[in-house]
């Protein structure tokens, strides 16, 4: 499984998106894809962005059972806490 939000993403990005995934609220994107369709559809959303912000989150062979990247401004940023992805928050400002 595959999710990917954007936030103030460009209607381009958003149609290119819709195009590879099913858009099941706006801005929230599902589908099932091998990891390197998965990379390919990130770098495409790296060069989209234009100034939104965008977080991806797939199934994976780990504690968690998920893994997740983000790109953008954003109050939470992803942390390692020794082999385990968390997320912290920026203060205000």
């Amino acid at each position: 499984m595959l999710v990917i939000v954007t936030e103030n993403a460009p209607p381009s990005l958003r149609g290119r998106l819709a195009v590879w995934m099913l858009e099941i609220r706006a801005g929230v994107y599902v589908g099932d894809f091998s990891s390197k369709v998965r990379e390919m559809i990130w770098k495409n959303v790296e060069k989209g962005l234009d100034g939104g912000s965008a977080i991806m989150a797939w199934s994976a062979q780990n504690e968690a059972g998920y893994d997740f990247m983000t790109i953008g401004d954003n109050r939470r940023m992803p942390v390692d806490m020794v082999g385990v992805k968390l997320v912290s928050f920026l203060p205000n400002g």
